[in-house]
């Protein structure tokens, strides 16, 4: 690829101025840091176990004695009586308790305990001391209160799989999008209903008005306007004509297509999109390891403060009953199901929305980190502009005529992607004007591209190819240049046989969106940045035009990274936003790394957040989501490890002097409702506003 936009290093600055499939993954639950429980596909087990084993509670609530006695009702008496709320609670220790009891394996298998270790362990000794209860002090056992606390947790763990599933339904409503069956139309023009995943790349399509567009691919005939906003977030339907490009997925308008398949399955900007979203939602960031360490933690708290419990309810009334009932209440209140639903809630509602939005996050912590940013470095070309250059005016040399100049540069980019390159093509097939033969193309990195053209060599390129070639521009041509500079425009010289013959004028349109990005960011506090090969007189029009006091221009591709470690050092944490391929290094060297998408390329790895449009305005999307996304993880974070403090010493005792003691099914209680609460707060993210678009 010619990089006609890169031709040193200037900058300015103003002084004192700043896997997958098209399949969605289950919910992942991770207990402890290290020891991972995968809860993929048990909503619909932990239903049925709650549903079953609340059934099974009735009898055991009814038959307890204590129950009876609160409520002032008795069961019929009958042979072998007391033995049934005993067997009920086995049925329920049994059935629901087991699930608990196998996820606790891993767990200790890998030395990590957590969240299933605790239900666990409270689960079994409420079940132990309530058995030995029975023979020893005939109606003071907890069964009951081991009964519901099995209930409360099933029911925990069955809405926390509902949630997460829920918030992951952008994965589901992503599979959804691609259609079932494709008109491929065959070499005698007739057409065939066949299955989506039969199409093979090559393969040509008919899209009819108002279907599923089933692939990616090109279009080849036609025009309409098609729907992407399921894809890139863009609500206006984006026009298509021969030669553009169509996602997979997306809705055809009122017109009619024939698409040329250009990738299938897999391969697919939707299936790249939904492999990124589930990779997002299984990643961790450093609020999510956090949480998991306190639940691995909490399992020491809780047994430490079991133990002090136990010696000091001992040194007040002795080896007594209470003792053990104090011990347990304390193992209840221990188990943080809060605390593991915190964080995986709030990460799956928001990388759903970040989907949703046209942003892709690869890597949790890169959208944990965003809201530290404090700079922004743009790349300009096809980020901050339209990225589309067309030739607005050109000069020759003596006896040059401009068709044959603007040929012959048509015909040496004849190769290149280049938007410049493009942009001289468009100009030649408006003027009607055949490509001319040449040979032995050549890019040369930075500088331009080389062919033969007729027995002359031939070079086309900007400012640092006249540096390389060591040429000097003659006097009409200079001017020419000079004039285009200051419009901020950028020029490409044509060079036969190490003699100047034409120069080009092209210009590229700042977006809409630029505008609006910059000073949502500049509102937000931000400094923004923008980074260019491009010559210093665009650099600086294009800098005055959005408001970017710091600007760095004519830097070549492997100088980009410099300039961000120049800004690092100042102590400044700098996310870069770029096209993930010549500005790679730059988006690795960054805090975090924001990658332009096309809406096909979306498997850029040099970037921890993929934009699937380039539209700059997004960019603010991720700071505000960032920001809103650590505020619900310090919110439920501060409520589920608040509960404990508070909890803990209740269950160990500390108000028994007044006449509080807290039971196991209350602590329960309290734990299921701080559960809701935290599954409620993180729904709130949902309602937290994005910049949007006009």
């Amino acid at each position: 690829m010619v990089e006609h936009d890169t031709h040193g290093r200037r900058h300015h600055r103003p002084s004192g101025g700043p896997t997958g499939t098209l399949a969605a993954h289950g919910a992942r639950h991770d207990s402890g840091h290290g020891a991972h429980v995968d809860h993929s596909g048990h909503e619909q087990m932990f239903r049925t176990r709650f549903w079953v084993s609340l059934a099974l509670s009735i009898p055991v609530l009814l038959f307890s004695p204590m129950l009876q006695s609160w409520l002032g009702f008795s069961m019929p008496q009958s042979s072998g009586g007391q033995w049934v709320g005993p067997a009920f609670a086995l049925a329920v220790f049994l059935y629901g308790g087991l699930p608990f009891i196998q996820m606790t394996v891993p767990e200790l298998r890998n030395r990590k305990p957590g969240m299933m270790t605790l239900i666990s362990l409270a689960i079994a000794v409420a079940f132990a001391y309530s058995i030995f209860a029975l023979f020893a002090a005939p109606g003071s056992g907890f069964f009951w209160e081991m009964a519901t606390l099995i209930d409360v947790m099933l029911l925990g763990h069955w809405l926390e799989m509902r949630s997460v599933r829920r918030a992951s339904g952008a994965l589901n409503e992503l599979a959804r999008l691609m259609p079932d069956t494709a008109e491929r139309i065959l070499k005698n023009g007739e057409t065939d209903e066949v299955p989506a995943g039969r199409l093979r790349a090559g393969d040509l399509v008919l899209i009819r008005p108002g279907t599923s567009i089933p692939a990616d691919g090109q279009v080849v005939e036609g025009r309409s306007a098609v729907n992407e906003a399921m894809i890139t977030g863009e609500s206006t339907p984006v026009s298509k004509a021969v030669g553009d490009s169509v996602i997979g997925g997306t809705i055809n308008g009122d017109g009619s297509l024939r698409v040329r398949v250009t990738a299938t399955g897999d391969d697919t900007a939707l299936a790249g999109i939904m492999r990124l979203v589930e990779q997002a939602q299984q990643s961790k960031s450093n609020t999510q390891l956090l949480a998991d360490k306190a639940a691995g933690w909490l399992f020491y708290i809780a047994l430490g403060v079991a133990g002090i419990t136990a010696v000091a309810w001992v040194a007040a009334v002795g080896l007594d009953l209470e003792v053990l009932q104090r011990v347990v209440t304390v193992l209840v209140i221990a188990c943080p199901h809060a605390l593991g639903l915190a964080i995986p809630l709030v990460v799956a509602i928001s990388t759903s929305m970040g989907a949703s939005s046209g942003i892709l996050v690869r890597d949790r912590l890169a959208l944990e980190t965003a809201r530290e940013i404090d700079t922004v470095v743009f790349d300009k070309t096809g980020t901050l502009t339209e990225g589309s250059f067309g030739v607005v005016d050109m000069a020759t040399a003596n006896g040059w005529d401009k068709d044959h100049a603007l040929a012959l540069a048509s015909t040496v980019e004849g190769d290149s992607e280049h938007l410049i390159a493009r942009g001289i093509r468009q100009k030649a097939q408006e003027r009607g004007l055949a490509l001319l033969k040449a040979s032995d193309f050549e890019a040369m990195k930075g500088r331009g591209i080389r062919a033969s053209y007729s027995g002359h060599t031939v070079h086309v390129g900007g400012p640092r190819l006249l540096e390389m070639l060591e040429l000097d521009l003659p006097d009409a041509l200079a001017r020419f240049s000079d004039q285009a500079g200051q419009k901020g425009q950028s020029v490409v010289y044509l060079v036969q046989n190490q003699q100047v013959a034409a120069a080009f004028a092209l210009a590229d349109l700042v977006r809409p969106e630029s505008r609006r990005a910059v000073a949502r960011l500049q509102e937000m506090g931000m400094e923004v940045a923008m980074l260019t090969g491009d010559s210093e007189a665009v650099a600086r029009t294009v800098a005055a035009e959005l408001g970017i006091d710091t600007y760095f221009a004519e830097v070549l591709p492997e100088h980009k990274e410099q300039e961000i470690v120049h800004l690092q050092k100042q102590g400044k944490q700098v996310a870069m936003v770029g096209d993930g391929v010549n500005d790679a290094p730059a988006l690795v060297r960054a805090d975090i790394g924001i990658a332009i998408g096309s809406g096909t390329d979306v498997a850029i790895e040099s970037a921890g957040i993929v934009l699937v449009q380039s539209n700059p305005l997004d960019v603010a999307k991720i700071f505000e989501l960032s920001r809103a996304t650590y505020r619900k993880m310090v919110q439920n974070l501060a409520w589920a490890t608040g509960y404990n403090l508070l909890a803990l010493p209740l269950a160990a005792g500390v108000l028994a002097p007044i006449g509080f003691v807290l039971s196991p099914a209350v602590g329960a209680l309290m734990m299921s409702l701080s559960t809701v609460a935290v599954a409620i707060n993180a729904q709130l993210l949902r309602r937290v506003p994005l910049a949007g678009r006009t």
